[in-house]
């Protein structure tokens, strides 16, 4: 039976490109799609998730704490392939559920990320699954929910934009326990190696396309690569200070700082010089 506020959620995100308000303004949420273990039929629910790197993302069967693992989880036993929705990008991926050391391993980064995790927990005598969405590679450009190439553009560096600002405010929350949470150690080189993909790829694809086909845009595109090179320095900084051993949250923080100032300057200057060029065939 559909749920009413589920599907109210999926409405929202769907119309606002993964964007919600209210109480899941600030949460990392993703539609997670899987076939009825019994029906066979697509069913769509909205799940929290962790970043987890290495092109995968963890997901916690809670049901709110219900004695009953969620119809998405049984289902993704069932039918392990399943399909993602961040909103602006969508895959299909294989769902693996943790055990012994990795699940311990995970669950105890969740519950450090949110403590509302291990209050689930309490309420329930079942072990709460944790499941791994690993994305299944697929040859070409990501599968981007977007109208045009500019649209694209936008929707990824809204992106960057969201996920940096939760990570400024996760910083802000947690830092006074002294040493930075091993999920935001892990959420940080995520956003990290996710931003270099998208800069690796705007430099060996979509900037000789731009510069074969639009010859005055020369001095843009070499701005644009020349502040990939200074936003990579930026991003390794603030790798060694998440893994240098001591977790330091101030040393984190104003890495964290300074690569947004750097970043937003970036993002805001490529959208007005690109995407003119990238809309102007459509």
């Amino acid at each position: 039976m559909p749920n009413d506020f589920n599907q109210q959620v999926i409405d929202e995100f769907r119309a606002n490109k993964g964007r919600l308000t209210g109480y899941f303004a600030k949460a990392r949420l993703l539609l997670l799609t899987t076939i009825g273990a019994r029906t066979g039929a697509p069913h769509t629910t909205p799940v929290g998730y962790l970043p987890d790197g290495d092109g995968r993302v963890l997901v916690i069967a809670s049901a709110g704490g219900a004695d009953r693992h969620p119809d998405w989880y049984r289902n993704l036993l069932a039918h392990p392939q399943v399909s993602v929705d961040s909103g602006v990008f969508r895959y299909d991926a294989r769902a693996v559920v943790l055990d012994g050391e990795e699940r311990e391993r995970a669950w105890a980064r969740a519950v450090e990320a949110d403590a509302g995790w291990a209050a689930y927990q309490r309420k329930t005598g079942r072990l709460i699954p944790v499941v791994a969405l690993h994305e299944i590679a697929r040859p070409g450009p990501p599968d981007i929910n977007a109208s045009s190439p500019g649209e694209a553009i936008r929707l990824v560096h809204g992106v960057f934009r969201r996920e940096l600002a939760l990570i400024r405010e996760e910083m802000a929350n947690g830092a006074g326990g002294g040493t930075l949470g091993a999920q935001l150690r892990v959420t940080c080189l995520t956003f990290c190696q996710g931003l270099h993909t998208h800069h690796a790829g705007e430099d060996t694809v979509m900037f000789p396309l731009l510069a074969d086909r639009h010859p005055g845009a020369a001095p843009a595109l070499r701005r644009l690569r020349e502040e990939h090179e200074s936003i990579a320095v930026l991003v390794a900084d603030l790798r060694r200070a998440v893994t240098d051993g001591t977790g330091d949250p101030a040393a984190a923080r104003a890495e964290v700082e300074r690569l947004t100032v750097e970043l937003e300057a970036h993002l805001t200057y490529e959208e007005q010089e690109l995407i003119p060029l990238l809309d102007a065939g459509n």
